[in-house]
């Protein structure tokens, strides 16, 4: 028995050693899917990959490069086979004997066809040229909704970076206000201010504490954004890495907007698709305009057939005992008689099928010309709502261009509002620190009540909160302008 114990212990043994890699694998993964931080790179890359819209603009490249095919297809001539068998039951003409009988006769086709349209109005070309076009403007398309995911994913990314800075100030003044509170019971002990104060900065203390809770509560709200735009389930776990944003050096802010409206033209899609429209206006007015001229066309058919039927292979002839006369000798007077015969026919089956599609085959080819003369003005009428696209396409350009120069001047000025509103705000900052030091010190020696304490500490923490806030207020703002400028959103 003891034997038998000791040849189960390894067993046993390595059962527990592999549950213990898989538990320690599992432990490993989990810990390593929760550690995952994301940068701004792996979020705008994700987000291009996933994202339920790229992700339609792209079926519509697939689409328009399929157009390109069936254009392509379109001077290639086509080619159709074509195979029938049936049946006729019932009163038929029999075709061996040309008696009418009821009977059941089977029959068999082939058929090929092919026709070729040499001269359509130049519509194969034209559209073959449109197809090239709407494939431009299909990739156009797609590349301007990845550029707008893009900004919108670095917004995201920066208002939770945002919050997170928010948060850590706010911990500090905590932690101040902690020390504090502590100050004012030693103060208060040594009798320097009255045991009323302290009830003041506990108040201030439980307020930033709550503030604490609804700056945690921002975070995981902006986190949950960003992941539902990245396609992300995982909220809880989901994270990015806490990236420490200086305000950049930049001297796009001294360019003229001018120079920039010009290199937003070279560089913007939405510019690029609007010109894109009007092009492809134009060949719709072109394919519109050769519905007027002639369609000459090619053709050639070849055909063959087989039946089923018996059929006739020869005759038997039999006397039938009597005779008819067919003249007489001229000298003798003599009657001429010729025997009358029964004519049988003699049947035999049907020839073999392969046999009867060499013999029954035919050709047939020649061109067809199609000329239009009135088509109940369905044709003027094609070409008038051609040209008419054609001018809405024109004026959605120039409306497209005005609207570019207005979200120029709007970047500029929001970016230069920005960074005015980020200097001012460091000015305030600095002069509401001074402002709190200068209280904390008459706070301590009894100079300062605790209301007026609290009042001047809760001014410096807003305008801790400014700076945050303006700083990357013009980060962003300042992105948005380099995107028109043509930097890339991760530069």
């Amino acid at each position: 028995m003891k034997d038998k114990e000791d040849k189960m212990m390894p067993i046993y043994t390595f059962k527990m050693k592999n549950r213990f890699l898989i538990l320690a694998l599992l432990v490993f993964t989990a810990s390593f899917s929760q550690s995952k931080k994301w940068t701004l790179e792996d979020c705008v890359n994700h987000a291009l990959e996933n994202n339920i819209t790229i992700q339609q603009g792209e079926l519509d490249l697939q689409q328009s490069e399929l157009n390109k095919s069936d254009a392509i297809g379109n001077f290639i001539p086509s080619l159709n086979g074509s195979a029938s068998h049936s049946w006729n039951i019932g009163l038929n003409q029999n075709i061996t004997t040309g008696l009418l009988e009821s009977q059941t006769t089977q029959f068999s086709s082939l058929g090929l066809s092919s026709n070729v349209i040499i001269y359509g109005g130049l519509k194969n070309i034209n559209q073959l040229h449109k197809s090239n076009l709407e494939i431009l403007a299909s990739q156009y398309k797609l590349s301007n909704m990845k550029d707008d995911i893009s900004l919108f994913v670095a917004n995201s990314f920066l208002q939770i970076l945002f919050n997170k800075e928010q948060l850590k100030i706010q911990k500090a003044q905590f932690e101040v206000a902690k020390q504090d509170l502590n100050r004012a019971i030693e103060l208060i002990d040594a009798g320097v201010i009255p045991e009323g104060d302290a009830l003041e900065l506990k108040a201030t203390l439980a307020s930033q504490e709550q503030q604490i809770v609804n700056i945690e509560n921002s975070i995981l709200l902006s986190k949950i954004s960003l992941a539902q735009t990245l396609l992300i389930d995982d909220y809880q776990n989901f994270d990015i890495v806490d990236v420490q944003y200086d305000v950049p050096l930049t001297d796009i802010l001294n360019e003229s907007p001018k120079r920039i409206i010009e290199k937003a033209k070279e560089t913007r899609y939405d510019i690029k698709i609007a010109e894109t429209n009007i092009e492809l206006a134009e060949y719709d007015l072109k394919l519109a305009k050769g519905s007027f001229q002639p369609t000459l066309s090619g053709f050639y058919g070849y055909n063959t057939r087989a039946s089923y039927s018996d059929r006739v292979i020869g005759v038997n002839r039999v006397p039938d005992g009597t005779n008819t006369t067919i003249g007489f000798v001229e000298n003798t007077g003599e009657t001429v008689v010729t025997p009358n015969f029964t004519s049988t026919p003699i049947i035999g089956g049907p020839d073999s099928v392969f046999d009867q599609f060499s013999l029954n085959d035919g050709h047939s080819f020649g061109f067809n010309l199609r000329v239009p003369i009135f088509n109940g003005f369905s044709v003027k009428n094609n070409v008038k709502r051609s040209r008419i696209n054609l001018q809405r396409s024109k004026i959605q350009l120039a409306q497209a261009s005005l609207d570019l120069e207005t979200k120029v001047y709007q970047a500029l000025n929001d970016a230069k509002g920005a960074l005015k509103a980020y200097e001012a705000a460091l000015k305030t900052m600095e002069s509401r620190q001074q402002a709190f030091d200068y209280s904390k010190e008459r706070y301590n020696i009894g100079l300062l009540n605790s209301f007026d304490y609290s009042q001047s500490q809760a001014r410096y923490e807003q305008a801790q909160s400014e700076v945050i806030r303006t700083k990357y207020d013009y980060i962003f703002k300042l992105k948005v302008l380099e995107f028109y400028f043509g930097i890339p959103i991760m530069n």
